[in-house]
């Protein structure tokens, strides 16, 4: 079972109520199968609301946050553990330290940016960690149709594509990473 599991989420809650129940029940079934979160250490948005429900779920919380982001009051201090180190470089390489797994809910250019690297570093070979999104309310469907677009066009290896795991239901996300066998991606596309 992957224990630490980093989710990537937006700082904002969205426009659809759906996006915080979604990651409240996240949060709980994280808790209730005994996984620590890890994540960007804030308060507010997508990012809070999974953080208070794996703690009011009895689970534990380990937030990596940017001083930045600490001196704009959106540090959330009442998690397991903070770690507030210099700049977003140094959260990311954290965050993937700790994790186990990663999944990314809704969110902005922030998450996107965060899912896209994990995910690249994976392609590379800096590791075999599962990465997947959780796909509330069809959110990542427009980029789903972006990507099949960048394989039918040859710069992403179907092989690739498919280690991608995709879920609406977060049992199914938790089951799809623990049983994540990464094989041999055949990394680059060739003619």
């Amino acid at each position: 079972m992957k224990k630490n599991i980093c989710v990537f989420c937006g700082a904002n809650d969205g426009s659809h109520f759906e996006y915080r129940t979604q990651a409240e029940l996240l949060g709980k079934t994280l808790a209730e199968q005994n996984r620590r979160l890890i994540y960007g250490g804030g308060n507010k948005g997508l990012m809070g609301v999974i953080a208070n429900s794996v703690l009011e779920h009895g689970g534990k919380v380990i937030g990596i946050i940017p001083k930045l982001l600490v001196e704009a009051e959106t540090a959330h201090h009442g998690i397991t553990r903070l770690e507030v180190v210099d700049n977003m470089h140094q959260r990311k390489a954290r965050l993937a330290e700790l994790a186990d797994s990663f999944i990314a809910m809704p969110g902005g250019t922030g998450t996107l940016e965060e899912i896209f690297e994990v995910w690249t570093a994976m392609q590379i070979g800096y590791h075999e960690k599962p990465v997947a999104l959780f796909n509330v309310m069809g959110f990542w469907q427009p980029m789903l149709n972006f990507l099949q677009h960048a394989v039918n066009e040859g710069f992403v290896r179907d092989s690739f594509y498919k280690t991608l795991i995709v879920s609406e239901d977060p049992q199914s996300i938790l089951q799809q990473i623990d049983h994540f066998i990464p094989k041999d991606l055949q990394r680059w596309v060739k003619k």
